[in-house]
Formats: structure tokens, C-alpha cells, sequence
């Protein structure tokens, strides 16, 4: 074979290497942010993350997250200058990685106590966390919450930021059943993207249900 006949072979053979790659490239990076401002007590922050882990136990999800490489990632948020990453972005390529994502979910510390709630700054947060992302075709924001923003940058720059990131930002929303207007209501209006959408959970016991439902659309269906 000429030298130039070898390296038309080299060439098609490193195109079709990276056209396998991208075949099987992560379809989805997921942001969890999760709520431990004030009005989250130990039990339910518990409640949260004992509620992922067990989403992340199910088969019908295991088996979603794999089939699509999705990566995620978890922060906690709070108040002003209050958010973290306590899981760092992880590619679901097994479902012994998932289990042990799980793992590491079930056994989170918290990392903020008794303060505000900065809806806009933990959206910001999030967005920022695109840049070290695996390269995924999709960006999505999950955050939850059970209360509107009183601290913190304005919520519209927060939301900005986001949408500037390419992000789908849904919501699940913690009802508090004695609210007089419904926190699904105001999660829908001021801080879910146009193309996001809000699941509600009935109080945060319903929180497992709510969360696994929510990724499993997130993985599964692109918009809402």
C-alpha cells in the first residue's frame, strides 16, 4: 500500500472513531440543586437526599441514565453566597456508577443551616457549573425548592444566566399545604425556563416519588 493510500485509511479511520463517539456521547448534564435554606429541618433534608438516592435505585432510571450517558452533578443552595457542590459531575456509564452515585447521595452532609432562600443565585451557581461539564448534548437545571426567593441577586439575573448557559431549568416544587398561593405557581412563573416545566411535591414526603419522576422525564423526554 502507497503512503498515500495509508494515510487516506489512517483518516477515514480516525472519522469514523470519533463519528462512534459521538454517537455514544452523554445526552444530558444534569445539575441537582438542592434546598437547605431555613425552613428545611434536619429530617427533611433527610427526606431529600435519602429521596434521590432511592430515585437513583430505580431500575426503570438506572437503566435510562446508562443507555444515555447522562452526567450529573449535585449542589446544595441556600442563602446569599450559600451554595456548593457536594457531587461532582459524574458520567453514568454503568449501573455500578449509579449505585454508587447513590451511595454517595444517601450519605451527603448538609451544607448550609437556618438561612435564606437565593433562588437566583443558585440558578447562577448551577449555570456556572456547565463549563466543566462532560460534553453533553443537552444542559438541564433541577432545582427544588418549597419557598420564593427572599435574598440574594435578583431573581431575573439568576434565571439570565441560566437561560446564557443553554440550560432547561425545571423545578420541583415542595408544597406547604397551608400556603395561600402555591409555590408550583411561583416556581412556574419566575424560575422555570420557557421550554421547562415544574413537578410539585405534596409536602417533602412525597419528595422521593416527585424526584424520580422528574429525572426519568428529564432523561427521557428533552422539553416539557
Amino acid at each position: 500500500m502507497s503512503s498515500a493510500s495509508l494515510s487516506r485509511v489512517l483518516i477515514l479511520l480516525a472519522a469514523m472513531a470519533g463519528s462512534a463517539v459521538r454517537v455514544h456521547a452523554c445526552e444530558v448534564a444534569l445539575v441537582l440543586a438542592i434546598d437547605v435554606s431555613g425552613s428545611i429541618d434536619r429530617a427533611e433534608y433527610r427526606l431529600q437526599t435519602e429521596g434521590l438516592a432511592r430515585a437513583l435505585e430505580d431500575p426503570e432510571l438506572i437503566d435510562a441514565l446508562v443507555a444515555t450517558q447522562a452526567a450529573l452533578s449535585v449542589l446544595q443552595w441556600s442563602g446569599a453566597g450559600q451554595q456548593t457542590v457536594t457531587l461532582s459531575w459524574q458520567r453514568m456509564n454503568s449501573a455500578a456508577t449509579v449505585a454508587e452515585f447513590a451511595a454517595r447521595a444517601r450519605a451527603m452532609p448538609r451544607a448550609f443551616e437556618a438561612s435564606d432562600t437565593a433562588v437566583g443565585e443558585a440558578l447562577a451557581f448551577a449555570a456556572a457549573l456547565f463549563s466543566s461539564a462532560p460534553d453533553c448534548r443537552r444542559r438541564v437545571i433541577d432545582i427544588s425548592g418549597d419557598g420564593p426567593q427572599n435574598a440574594g441577586m435578583p431573581l431575573d439575573l439568576g434565571r439570565m444566566a441560566a437561560l446564557r448557559s443553554r440550560a432547561q431549568i425545571n423545578a420541583i416544587a415542595i408544597e406547604d399545604m397551608g400556603r395561600a398561593t402555591p409555590i408550583s405557581t411561583y416556581y412556574a412563573r419566575h424560575v422555570t425556563s420557557p421550554d421547562g416545566f415544574v413537578v410539585t411535591a405534596r409536602g417533602l414526603s412525597d419528595y422521593p416519588r416527585a424526584i424520580r419522576d422528574k429525572i426519568l422525564r428529564e432523561i427521557t423526554r428533552p422539553t416539557g
